[in-house]
């Protein structure tokens, strides 16, 4: 693939009042081990943007980067604030979620009291209605409230792990791979209400993703990191039609 840092087509978005989330120059490390190197990345307010590549191109280290869980250099802004020396629990505070891979629920806990967890940086009175909205959302937790998540199946602990995430009312919500090992039937049912969540509530995104077509589907622009560079971005369309990316990412 041709590398291509420059956004193709659409509105390129750069260091815009509008960005709710900015990446400049960003580089990230693992000890002396330089994973990321130099990723530039915008999100709007609401909008969803989607990671594509292969295993080991740094997608995790992306999202990882953003919540403040390995060291980083360059620029990073939230809100228009730099979260570069913030703490973790900060940047969550600040209204960033994150649904890392392999579910991330509190597998001793009652699905309810995974959701009042999930809430546990609000300051608002609104926990309990929250809780009642997802239940909607989510009717087969609604009948598992008590049952403890480690006993959930895999799609019922995708759906607790996003409503939980959810509960802390984010700005900006992280998904790594939330289709990993889930039956495509639900994984249909997770994008439709991530779609949902998107047009109720104006939650942004960054989803890094494996079902390509799905993710391309849903978001309006797109990222394929290639050796912990982006090589490709532009709006998820002119991603979905790049021969390049038709033939690493979509099977044809």
């Amino acid at each position: 693939m041709t590398a291509q840092a420059a956004e193709a087509g659409g509105t390129i978005r750069t260091h815009g009042q509008d960005s709710l989330l900015e990446l400049r120059g960003v580089r990230a490390f693992y000890g002396a081990v330089e994973c990321l190197h130099g990723v530039d990345l915008t999100v709007a307010d609401g909008e969803v943007v989607v990671v594509l590549g292969a295993n080991g191109a740094g997608k995790t280290t992306l999202l990882r980067s953003i919540c403040r869980l390995v060291r980083t250099e360059g620029t990073l802004r939230f809100a228009g604030e730099a979260i570069s020396g913030r703490s973790t629990y900060d940047v969550v505070r600040r209204g960033v979620s994150m649904v890392p891979q392999g579910r991330g629920t509190l597998a001793d806990l009652s699905v309810e009291d995974n959701l009042r967890a999930g809430g546990y940086v609000r300051r608002d009175k609104q926990v309990k209605a929250d809780i009642a909205y997802w239940y909607d959302v989510f009717p087969r937790l609604a009948r598992r409230r008590s049952t403890s998540a480690g006993s959930l199946s895999g799609g019922e602990q995708q759906m607790l792990a996003i409503a939980r995430a959810l509960m802390s009312k984010p700005r900006l919500l992280l998904l790594d791979e939330p289709s990993l090992g889930l039956a495509p039937i639900v994984v249909r049912q997770l994008f439709d209400v991530l779609a949902r969540v998107c047009a109720e509530r104006a939650v942004a995104m960054v989803i890094v993703e494996q079902n390509a077509a799905l993710a391309l589907d849903m978001a309006q622009r797109g990222y394929v990191l290639e050796a912990g560079a982006v090589a490709l971005a532009g709006p998820a369309g002119r991603l979905h039609d790049d021969e390049s990316v038709r033939r690493a990412y979509l099977g044809y």
